[in-house]
């Protein structure tokens, strides 16, 4: 083999050999980029859903709680037998007994949560175990105040005089009608009940009413240019119902599942007794 083919076949094999070594730091580099890109990605999602997470808890959690001594949201959770009635009552005792003859039911029966929230019909109520020292009336012939706020006045003072602290709160979300009141041994410390115009307000703006923003009107208080701004108003009050009552009592729909394995509350009918 001469030199000129041998510096051929050495120049040949140089060549190739630079450029598949240029081929390989290509590859290199192509997968040292993708291994950035993917962790870069992969950090982006995690500070990503910590913010969510932050934001989330400060929604839930800073303003969601269920309040001990302070204005914060509600959980709002939903608890699978004990759905969040329309209206109830809260009643500040230990003794499901005492409010059963408060109430003067005909044939109370004791049954657990899920049977007693499935018995309330149009001619039963449900008397809840305690719960944080609270015992809640639940059931569709609660006195309604759009119905007449008098005979729902007279109801809650009679429970009053026998039972001492009872709360009474109602909603309804179609059409904003709301309504709620605290009673003190026969006495109303607190009644608001609003349904189109003002049926009820008397007694001082608690200052959980403040702090939530509610707003009550005086009777007779607006005029047909304001109908719609007030209407608003009256849903914004209907949405917050269950804040103001996490707040005063009890609210019903935080009531966790868990909680519920022994209690046992108390069905009657009111075939021989209204709560009037």
């Amino acid at each position: 083999m001469n030199v000129k083919a041998s510096q051929l076949i050495f120049g040949t094999d140089v060549s190739s050999s630079t450029a598949s070594h240029d081929h390989s730091a290509i590859i290199v580099s192509l997968l040292l980029l993708l291994g950035t890109v993917l962790l870069i990605g992969g950090f982006l999602v995690v500070v990503i859903r910590r913010y969510l997470r932050a934001r989330r808890t400060v929604w839930f959690g800073g303003a969601g709680r269920r309040p001990q001594g302070d204005v914060r949201r509600s959980r709002f959770f939903q608890s699978s037998v004990f759905h969040c009635p329309n209206r109830w009552v809260a009643i500040r005792s230990a003794n499901p007994q005492a409010v059963q003859a408060a109430l003067g039911l005909h044939n109370p029966t004791p049954c657990s949560w899920t049977d007693g929230m499935a018995r309330v019909s149009d001619r039963k109520l449900f008397i809840s175990p305690p719960v944080n020292g609270w015992i809640l009336v639940v059931g569709s012939l609660l006195a309604d105040p759009s119905d007449d706020v008098d005979a729902c006045f007279r109801f809650l003072q009679r429970l009053s005089r026998q039972l001492g602290e009872v709360q009474f709160f109602s909603v309804n979300r179609a059409v904003g009608h709301h309504a709620w009141a605290r009673f003190e041994g026969g006495r109303a410390v607190r009644g608001y009940a609003w349904a189109g115009e003002t049926l009820w307000n008397q007694g001082r703006k608690t200052w959980a009413e403040r702090k939530l923003g509610l707003r009550c009107y005086d009777y007779c208080e607006g005029d047909a240019r304001s109908h719609f701004g007030q209407l608003d108003r009256s849903r914004s009050n209907a949405e917050k119902i269950l804040l103001l009552a996490s707040i005063l009592s009890l609210d019903p729909s935080s009531i966790d599942d868990s909680a519920l394995t022994d209690a046992v509350g108390i069905a009657g009918e009111l075939s021989r007794a209204r709560p009037r």
